[in-house]
């Protein structure tokens, strides 16, 4: 697919995480973009470069008009756990019919943003949700890429940063079990670099998108120790006592600081693969340039995304 200057693509989230590092190179290439949100009153980062769209997940007339003149359409919507009426099954049906209303207003291709490890068969919402959006992506016969990143850092993620946090106001640090399982971060404009190419092409795909270091959870966590001078003790703890000192830590912060299901997924070793790296950022080298920031203030999930007045320290 060949991009023109004035092709306008859409990016849901735009405001977002992935989705404002996918937007800003869009309108570095000179592209109008459009997106959807739910976050109608936030303020516009990109000013009037940017037209905002309200989701209209249960209106397919209205979520189609927003779509109508895409050539592209960049989609990072999903949820990390259900809150406020929004479960991973509601989110899966929101998604069908972003596809549905994508493939009616004639978008010519979809890049979607999925994880690593997606299976139908996994009992764990978050996998199995990602598994039977590619499948609906598959089964639309609209054009698609399907990228597969495990976790994402950069100025505004929230794990990484987090771990820094407690690193910084906790005199111990717990890691569920033995923290031998790995994960491939993946630095978030590498995952936007990436998303751009393939929105110029035309084949069908779908490519894990992962960093170039792998790290035990341990070695992760002490990277990020040493990177911010925090030397910590790093004690094993059981995985039902590591989720009851975090839901402490997220009650304190009025957030949610982890779930179990992410507990679960992270030591079946979902966030690793064996695929060669797509990004070439490494989240060391991030880290130590990032040393005197990195986990200064705490990350929010839910003021992040639901705007609620979260705990800062």
């Amino acid at each position: 697919m060949t991009m023109s200057a004035t092709q306008l693509d859409a990016v849901t989230g735009a405001f977002g995480f992935s989705g404002k590092y996918i937007t800003r190179r869009l309108l570095d290439m000179g592209h109008p973009v459009r997106t959807l949100t739910n976050s109608t009153q936030r303020v516009n980062p990109f000013g009037n470069q940017v037209e905002r769209f309200p989701y209209h997940f249960d209106q397919l007339d209205k979520l189609t008009d927003s779509l109508r003149g895409v050539s592209v359409l960049y989609n990072t919507y999903w949820v990390r756990f259900a809150y406020a009426g929004v479960s991973h099954a509601s989110a899966v049906t929101n998604s069908l019919n972003l596809f549905t209303a994508a493939k009616q207003a004639g978008v010519k291709r979809i890049v979607h943003i999925s994880i690593t490890n997606p299976s139908e068969d996994s009992a764990l919402p978050y996998f199995h949700g990602k598994a039977r959006l590619e499948r609906g992506i598959i089964e639309s016969g609209l054009s698609y890429s399907i990228l597969r990143p495990a976790v994402l850092f950069g100025e505004e993620d929230i794990l990484i940063n987090n771990i820094a946090w407690v690193l910084r106001h906790l005199p111990i640090f717990g890691i569920f079990g033995d923290g031998s399982y790995r994960l491939q971060p993946i630095y978030v404009d590498d995952l936007a670099r990436l998303a751009i190419q393939e929105g110029q092409e035309q084949t069908d795909h779908i490519q894990d998108a992962i960093g170039p270091e792998t790290f035990t959870y341990r070695e992760l966590v002490d990277m990020v120790s040493n990177t911010i001078r925090k030397k910590r003790p790093i004690i094993s703890v059981s995985p039902m006592l590591g989720y009851w000192a975090g839901w402490l830590i997220g009650k304190l912060m009025g957030d949610v600081f982890i779930t179990r299901d992410e507990i679960t997924g992270l030591m079946q070793n979902l966030l690793v693969t064996n695929s060669p790296p797509s990004g070439e950022t490494r989240l060391s080298t991030w880290a130590q340039e990032h040393a005197t920031t990195l986990g200064q203030r705490y990350a929010s999930e839910l003021q992040r995304h639901y705007h609620l007045e979260a705990t800062q320290a």
